[in-house]
């Protein structure tokens, strides 16, 4: 009788351009992402209702000012009867 062999997965491979690990982060678990990348993956895990989204509903984020004062008109001009 022929023994299997347990493969276990990883994770995906990441390639140096794509992602890269923040030098100065004050915690190793940090990596810095193009919000390119992020939001497409956010969106399709807010649609499909996933419920791991949860998990980091409290995490922090961290987005440039010009990005922050646009998400926040849009949040002012979205709103019924705006």
């Amino acid at each position: 009788m022929a023994l299997r062999k347990l493969k276990i997965y990883n994770g995906p491979d990441y390639d140096d351009a794509s992602v890269s690990l923040l030098q100065t982060a004050a915690s190793p678990d940090t990596v810095s992402l193009s919000l390119g990348e992020v939001l497409p993956l956010l969106a399709d895990a807010v649609a499909s209702n996933r419920t791991w989204l949860t998990d980091f509903e409290d995490d922090s984020v961290t987005i440039s000012a010009d990005l922050y004062d646009v998400l926040q008109a849009y949040r002012h001009f979205r709103r019924p009867g705006a």
